[in-house]
């Protein structure tokens, strides 16, 4: 991981010291090339079809915006949908399907022979074919304007620090941002881009990538071991995403911000949500709006019958859990996510939409509570397959620490210090104002914090590297 990041901060250097010297048109430019440089370095057979994705969704737009009748807008708003979902569904989810109608047959008695091809995964496919078709959306629902600049919008659907993970940005948001002139940051700005860049380093490096190993041993293996153990895996997996993706999202908006660019941000407190509600308004926001308003809003919201609004929480939820990948252990997880979601809404205990209130200390059994339903279904999400997650959850009932219980309690105690790393650094980050986290600190207790920080980079970063999750989706 070190060594990678060490990659990104040269690339990242080299970028924002030539950057700062090049008029406006120039500096999207010169983006658009490093993006295209950037991601030619996972993979340079990729680059093409990402060009091929932003010029269909360019010319598709246009088209939309210039039809002379609804009919012929919806015809073109279909076209941008189908190209986008195609390209998604082939790449992503062609064997999966293919398999999955294989395993049909045989349980039909049938002997048809499997001949799935091995297609590679384009890295961060599923974000930018949602760029694509949230910008097609927007402009046939006239909230936008389609972009004339082809520069501007290959730089919207390739801007580097979001292209492999995120978050998902609007076009009503981003563009703006790439299109008008950006100013260079001030000194409160550019220290509120480090703290983020170094908060994210600090999830990643350290949080993340020191529960990962412990998390992976036991989804790897879950029989035979007791419940502590299992469960400590699993929250050592809660803890893993959580670090792991929103410290991503950190550093893309810590880079972003010292290019004078401001992103989404994709995370608030989720673990400190009182129900499952307003866990998914603070889990992954960018991903869980983009539901919420290209997907549920156009079944129907709530805007019907109670037991409508609960199928539109449903399969909203599940196509959400398929968006991550082709299993169906992803599909069960969604699936289940949006069965909790509809049981939130029939009980009314979800809140209306907004931003939370901080935690106070009667929300804990309700945190908890949550706390304890997402870890358990991140079951779902992390197994190999849904044998392992049923594996899993009969092991819980196997015995209390299991045959090699004593090996455990180093895991547990690195799975503890983490958890309260991770509510430290939470309940800290109180600024929501100017999405500027731990600035409102005194300078003493900020270079403290600091030295701590850079203590434990130096400390962790010796560790085996540990791609980021979301890379893969």
């Amino acid at each position: 991981m070190i060594f990678n990041s060490l990659q990104f901060a040269l690339f990242f250097g080299v970028v924002l010291a030539v950057y700062w010297f090049l008029p406006h048109r120039a500096q999207n430019w010169f983006l658009l090339g490093a993006s295209y440089l950037f991601y030619a370095y996972w993979d340079y057979r990729l680059v093409a079809l990402l060009a091929f994705v932003t010029a269909a969704a360019f010319f598709t737009a246009q088209r939309i915006a210039a039809a002379t009748s609804p009919r012929n807008s919806k015809r073109w708003l279909l076209v941008a949908v189908t190209v986008n979902l195609t390209v998604l569904g082939f790449f992503k989810y062609f064997g999966f399907f293919v398999d999955s109608a294989h395993r049909i047959t045989e349980l039909a008695g049938l002997d048809l022979p499997n001949h799935v091809l091995e297609i590679l995964l384009p890295i961060g496919i599923s974000f930018y074919t949602f760029h694509a078709i949230s910008y097609a959306m927007d402009t046939f629902r006239g909230r936008i304007e389609p972009e004339r600049s082809p520069v501007t919008f290959a730089l919207f659907m390739s801007y580097f620090p979001l292209l492999l993970a995120g978050p998902i940005e609007r076009a009503w948001h981003l563009l703006p941002e790439l299109r008008n002139e950006r100013r260079r940051p001030d000194a409160s700005t550019t220290y509120s881009a480090v703290v983020l860049i170094v908060l994210g380093l600090v999830k990643k490096v350290v949080i993340a990538d020191a529960v990962a190993p412990i998390a992976t041993e036991i989804f790897h293996s879950p029989g035979g071991r007791g419940a502590v153990p299992l469960i400590t895996g699993a929250v050592a997996f809660a803890i893993q995403i959580y670090g792991d993706f929103s410290g991503y999202s950190d550093i893309a908006r810590g880079t972003s911000r010292l290019l004078g660019i401001e992103v989404f941000r994709n995370f608030e407190q989720p673990y400190f949500s009182r129900n499952i509600t307003q866990f998914w308004r603070t889990w992954h926001i960018s991903l869980s709006t983009w539901l919420h308003d290209y997907l549920y809003i156009p079944l129907g919201g709530n805007q019907v019958s109670s037991l409508v609004t609960y199928r539109n929480l449903f399969v909203t939820m599940l196509l959400g859990g398929l968006w991550h990948g082709a299993s169906w252990t992803f599909v069960v997880w969604g699936g289940l996510h949006g069965v909790a979601l509809a049981i939130d809404r029939a009980t009314g205990t979800y809140e209306p939409r907004g931003r939370p209130e901080s935690p106070r200390w009667r929300d804990v059994p309700a945190i908890l509570a949550t706390f304890t339903l997402v870890t358990a279904l991140w079951v779902f999400f992390r197994a190999n397959t849904l044998g392992d997650a049923f594996q899993f959850f009969v092991g819980l009932f196997d015995g209390l620490l299991g045959p090699r219980a004593g090996a455990w309690k180093g895991s547990f105690v690195t799975v503890a210090i983490m958890v309260v790393a991770v509510v430290a650094i939470d309940l800290a980050d109180r600024n929501r104002a100017r999405l500027q986290p731990l600035t409102r600190w005194n300078p003493v207790a900020q270079g403290a914090l600091a030295g701590v920080a850079l203590v434990a980079l130096l400390v962790w970063s010796g560790q085996p590297p540990q791609p980021f999750i979301y890379f893969q989706f």
